[in-house]
């Protein structure tokens, strides 16, 4: 264990790359995120419908480029592609040196597909192919959701060697699943003759919202057996995915794709943000470190952790049958675990699908305005689809 007193640096140390949940293009103009990978060993970004919602929505930042789309007469979904990506592209290369130095794992930044169509296999390869060439750099991650439609499509974007990152997991069920389609993936761009070092991939697995909503439930019932449990079963569940993590690339199917190049799909605790104030605030970074993991985290975590966090090591493994009572616990005292998931998963794809159209009718009504300012003569000239060069 690392004897540095930073604790961001100590979970580098012990193998968890340091993501942070954010983007904003006054964050990108102000230089923060650099400032975050400098100081705070920041190494990827991750992205959501809702985190570009709340960006984009009421800043003026983003006039420059909604008044030249407006010019343009594009349509919604073409300004919102054009304006997620230029940020995405901007952010991309910021971490690219992070990317170089770590060979290609870190430096990566997330964008996700349009969560509407979290159910159309066929509507999300075509729209996380879109972002692929929009985007264009090589340490762009593709976000697609685990829905039981997202499989064939995250294998098959493996398959033409497009990086995913593996969205609103919950379940061990799902996630063995989605290891699956991962694996497949990778076999099906070896025969494909692509090369596997290049492709890279994550897995999100979702943790506070597990304890959010058990918890509720576990109040509900209001037993002392069930009011033990509070707190408990985010951290489990996490534990328990990392061990089903360790099957699937500690086995012969994985062993035959790394000897020729392939790399494991990382697992990536998300949703570290504590929502219940009675909790340590860094309890899902420090209580999930483990090698060969990400956290991502909103800055005010990511802060929480740099001020006060306890760094005690590895937490994962050698913590599987403890994980497992809690689980067996929830499940005595009539806690439906599948049911959990399940709400969790139907309720994050609404989630960013709400935020998503409010997303549309902010850009709609600002495109609709600032087009209304433009000369009838056309003075104000178009200058591509984003802002100009001083702007950054």
């Amino acid at each position: 264990m690392s004897t540095t007193t930073d604790p961001l640096r100590q979970l580098s140390d012990e193998g968890v790359a340091i993501w942070l949940d954010d983007l904003s293009r006054a964050r990108l103009q102000s230089g923060n995120l650099a400032a975050l990978v400098r100081d705070r060993a920041v190494v990827g970004v991750t992205t959501n419908p809702t985190i570009f919602q709340k960006a984009i929505s009421g800043s003026a930042v983003y006039d420059e480029q909604l008044r030249q789309l407006a010019l343009r007469g594009v349509d919604v979904g073409e300004a919102l592609r054009s304006v997620t990506t230029y940020d995405v592209r901007w952010a991309c290369d910021v971490l690219k040196p992070v990317w170089e130095a770590s060979g290609g794992s870190d430096g990566r930044v997330s964008i996700e597909v349009d969560p509407r169509l979290s159910h159309d296999t066929e509507r999300t390869l075509a729209e996380a192919r879109a972002l692929w060439w929009l985007v264009d750099r090589p340490n762009l991650f593709i976000k697609v959701p685990a829905t039981k439609e997202g499989l064939p499509a995250i294998s098959q974007l493996l398959a033409e060697g497009i990086s995913v990152n593996v969205t609103l997991i919950f379940s061990l069920e799902r996630y063995d699943a989605v290891m699956d389609a991962f694996v497949e993936g990778i076999e099906r761009a070896r025969a494909a003759g692509l090369p596997l070092e290049p492709i890279e991939s994550v897995a999100s697995f979702f943790v506070s919202r597990v304890d959010t909503e058990i918890d509720k439930r576990l109040d509900k019932l209001g037993s002392d057996e069930a009011k033990a449990l509070r707190g408990k079963a985010a951290v489990a569940n996490a534990r328990l995915a990392y061990q089903h993590y360790e099957q699937v690339f500690g086995g012969e199917r994985w062993k035959a794709l790394e000897a020729v190049g392939g790399r494991p799909q990382r697992p990536l605790w998300a949703s570290t943000g504590v929502k219940d104030p009675s909790y340590d605030d860094t309890m899902y970074v420090v209580d999930l470190a483990a090698p060969g993991t990400v956290n991502t985290m909103p800055e005010a975590t990511l802060e929480a952790v740099a001020d006060h966090g306890v760094v005690k090591g590895d937490q994962v493994r050698g913590s599987y049958a403890e994980a497992q009572q809690v689980l067996d616990a929830l499940a005595a005292v009539g806690v439906d675990y599948d049911d959990v998931v399940q709400a969790l998963e139907d309720e994050g794809l609404d989630k960013f699908e709400v935020s998503w159209n409010e997303l549309i009718d902010s850009v709609s009504g600002e495109l609709e305005k600032l087009g209304a300012e433009v000369a009838p003569d056309g003075s104000t000239s178009p200058a591509g689809d984003g802002p100009s060069a001083a702007s950054k």
